[in-house]
Formats: C-alpha cells, sequence, structure tokens
C-alpha cells in the first residue's frame, strides 16, 4: 500500500486521508464514480472497486446513552445496537440523528469516516475486520475509500474490536 504524498494530500485530500499521511500510516485509496441513485453507498463501493462486502466496511453514528458514538461494520451486514451499547459499557443505543452525525463528525452522510472527524468519538470496529489483512472504509467523501490494516484503524481511531455487526 502506497502513502499519499504531500502534493496529492494538497490536492484534493480529505480530513481523513490527511491524518493517515500524518500518522505515517499505509494506505491506498480508492476512487469510484458515485452513483446518487444507488440504494447503498458501501455495496455500491464494494461493486465499484471489485472488493468483497466483507471487506468494505461502513460508518455508522449511533447514540449511545446520550453520547455519540462510532460504529465500523461491514457492508454486508448490519449494526447490532445492543451490542455496540454492551461494547462501549452502555445500555441503550439508537442510530444518531443524520443531522446531528454529519455536523459532529464534518462529513455527510455516505462519506462519513471513521478518520479525522471533527469530534473524537467513541469507536468500535466489529471484529470481523481482524479477519482481513486490510479493510476499506470512507476516505470522507461518497465515491472516495481508503483501504488499511483494521490494527491500524482502531490504533487511529482509539476503537475496541467487538462483535458489533451481524449478517
Amino acid at each position: 500500500m502506497a502513502k499519499k504524498s504531500k502534493k496529492q494530500q494538497q490536492s484534493g485530500g480529505t480530513p481523513a486521508t490527511v491524518a493517515l499521511t500524518a500518522a505515517g500510516t499505509a494506505f491506498t485509496v480508492h476512487s469510484y464514480e458515485h452513483d446518487p441513485a444507488h440504494p447503498s453507498y458501501g455495496e455500491e463501493a464494494a461493486e465499484a472497486m471489485g472488493v468483497s462486502p466483507d471487506r468494505v466496511f461502513k460508518t455508522l453514528v449511533a447514540d449511545v446513552d446520550g453520547r455519540l458514538t462510532v460504529a465500523v461494520v461491514p457492508v454486508a451486514g448490519q449494526l447490532d445496537l445492543k451490542a455496540l451499547a454492551a461494547a462501549v459499557g452502555g445500555k441503550r443505543a439508537a442510530m444518531a440523528d443524520p443531522a446531528l452525525a454529519e455536523r459532529t463528525t464534518g462529513y455527510v452522510r455516505g462519506g462519513i469516516s471513521p478518520l479525522g472527524q471533527r469530534k473524537k468519538l467513541p469507536t468500535v470496529i466489529d471484529a470481523s475486520a481482524a479477519e482481513h489483512p486490510t479493510i476499506c472504509v470512507s476516505a470522507g467523501r461518497r465515491g472516495l475509500e481508503v483501504e488499511l490494516a483494521a490494527a491500524d484503524l482502531a490504533a487511529l481511531t482509539g476503537a475496541v474490536l467487538a462483535p458489533v455487526g451481524r449478517a
């Protein structure tokens, strides 16, 4: 995997790719033409990149006991809200209001990255991520993904790995 050069970073980097570059983390950027009519951002990314949907992860923002929390789960599955709450020591979880998620992270829905968010939020990555040498997550805008090791993503976001996804 290649790191983005400073020139690439300045000519279209997102807060996510800037954070990866600043940390010296190895990553690969994948871009594709986003189709606004596609019913699923994550499945669209997997199809466009020719990557198995179990290696492409979506970033979801939930409210756990009044605190916004990020969940990173495979696009092929769904978020288990009870498991997410348990993973962060909470009791109840519900999906966050999309407008609040956008304001808090600094990204638009369908392009929320777990990296480079405006406000650092508690993050949980589904344990299945550890089964792959690399995974893909949003790079901060629709049509742009970054591929990196799950351990690197966890280190950069301060995430815990827990079984929070379900088929």
